[in-house]
């Protein structure tokens, strides 16, 4: 995959494909051949696109947590080991060389596919292994309690793909140590310190919800940008696109961080007109590869020629869909 431009691509590329927490960054400097340790937290690995973002520079990702390009999950194919994927970005003129990012995609050791047979797991290479006596499934949900059993020791974690999404299954470890944490886990969550912080975070979630509504809101306005005969629809269109878009655990695309607000926005409203203002939700469409791809790009092209009659301050029909759409809201 090649980008072309200054510096967004390398910054998209780099925030787009590897923004798991959990991986570990190694920077090797070819002036100097001395790899450097970057953390595996966001803002680390802002600095790091700041610090070398004009150098010819090679960025390894050890592991497996990592997301591949497509071209990598095709040419790998589902529950295969993804191998390595190198990722070129041309980052402009000023450079001299490309930057290229390499990402080990292997599964690590101690991650498995869930096994057809009760008991059993299997790993990147398609073996299957028996769970050793003794160890039970800890279900996925309660991410306290996994984070103590992984940091307790020997523990397999199952995972499943599925198409572009994976899947936690649980994590089998000891039946003892699961027995022994969660007792201490209970504990913890009964004491009084744990219950000031969990109100305490509950509120700062809150707050951090409200602020990004407001500012989602006004992205949508922003990409709306209606003619100033038609300002109370855009307010009234970014309101309920907002309500529908922006709540947590909703999975809508306002809710990814993997592309700038302003590309949510878009995609938001693009999305909410998709199944408010066409017949898209009653369509019936071949199951063929690309064609519901191909019907959902034709449906977008509509949407924003509807769009730009707003914008132009064209006098708008009364059979418009957009004006049905929200009128059906207000009832």
């Amino acid at each position: 995959m090649v980008a072309s431009g200054k510096c967004d691509p390398l910054k998209q590329v780099f925030l787009r494909h590897f923004d798991k927490a959990d991986l570990r960054v190694f920077c090797a400097l070819h002036f100097s051949q001395k790899p450097v340790t970057v953390g595996g937290n966001g803002s680390r690995k802002k600095q790091l696109i700041k610090r070398h973002f004009s150098l010819n520079t090679t960025i390894w990702f050890p592991g497996s947590a990592g997301r591949a390009s497509k071209t990598a999950h095709s040419q790998a194919g589902a529950g295969r080991s993804l191998g390595t994927s190198v990722f070129e970005v041309a980052i402009g003129e000023k450079c001299q060389s490309n930057c290229y990012f390499q990402m080990d995609l292997r599964m690590s050791d101690n991650i498995f596919s869930p096994g057809v047979a009760p008991n059993t797991v299997v790993k990147a290479n398609s073996e299957i292994l028996a769970v050793p006596l003794g160890w039970e499934l800890l279900p996925p949900g309660d991410a306290l309690l996994t984070r103590r059993v992984k940091s307790a020791g020997e523990h397999w974690v199952v995972q499943e793909k599925r198409g572009r999404k994976v899947f936690s299954r649980g994590v089998w470890a000891a039946a003892s140590t699961i027995a022994r944490l969660r007792v201490e886990v209970d504990i913890e969550r009964g004491t009084e310190s744990y219950l000031k912080r969990k109100v305490t975070d509950g509120k700062r979630r809150e707050k951090m919800q409200a602020v990004y509504v407001e500012d989602f809101e006004g992205s949508v306005l922003a990409y709306l940008a209606f003619h100033a005969d038609h300002v109370a629809v855009a307010k009234q269109m970014a309101q309920a696109i907002t309500v529908h878009a922006t709540p947590v655990g909703s999975g809508t695309v306002a809710r990814t961080t993997r592309i700038p607000i302003e590309q949510r926005a878009e995609a938001a409203v693009i999305a909410w007109m998709r199944h408010q203002t066409t017949g898209y939700d009653s369509m019936k469409i071949a199951r063929v590869k690309g064609e519901r791809r191909e019907v959902r790009r034709m449906l977008a092209q509509r949407s924003k020629q509807l769009l730009n009659n707003y914008r132009q301050g064209t006098t708008i029909k009364l059979d418009c869909p957009l004006w049905a759409a929200l009128g059906r809201l207000e009832c």
